[in-house]
């Protein structure tokens, strides 16, 4: 059996408000599928982009080559396809054209069946101020918790 591949976005909470979550399937060839099931993926500068026919591509995310694979190997940084329903998709392209919030992939992994999915999320972007609070709520929060361990 294989390893379980969770593959995060650690800087989308920081960087970005996450207002609604979505699980995604992935359009991969095999080389790619190989190289993900070996957690050589990245996907902290990722995002999500419509083409001009109303489907949704994740670019900028990096899938690193097969070390097995010869010439049948895929490019690291390629766009690829993601697979949702019409009415979602709808319902996303709406709330990006009109507020003007970003799509951004926020987990990768591999589900029960064996097949890649990618987690997205509509993100509005956090002004400075936004992420000094987050900054300060988590230090605050770390504070008390060591207060409450050294009560016990």
């Amino acid at each position: 059996m294989q390893k379980k591949v969770n593959i995060l976005n650690k800087k989308a909470k920081f960087q970005y408000e996450l207002l609604d979550k979505y699980t995604a399937g992935i359009v991969l060839t095999g080389t790619e599928i190989k190289s993900i099931r070996a957690g050589k993926a990245s996907i902290a500068e990722g995002f999500c982009e419509f083409n001009d026919r109303g489907e949704l591509f994740v670019i900028n995310m990096t899938i690193q080559e097969y070390a097995f694979g010869n010439h049948y190997n895929h490019k690291p940084k390629a766009e690829r396809k993601l697979l949702l329903n019409k009415r979602e998709l709808k319902k996303l392209e709406k709330e990006v054209n009109i507020k003007g919030n970003a799509i951004i992939p926020t987990r990768l992994f591999i589900n029960d069946k064996g097949l890649a999915k990618l987690e997205i999320a509509l993100a509005k972007g956090k002004k400075l101020y936004d992420k000094r609070e987050t900054i300060k709520d988590r230090d605050n929060k770390r504070n008390l918790d060591r207060i409450k361990k050294s009560f016990r």
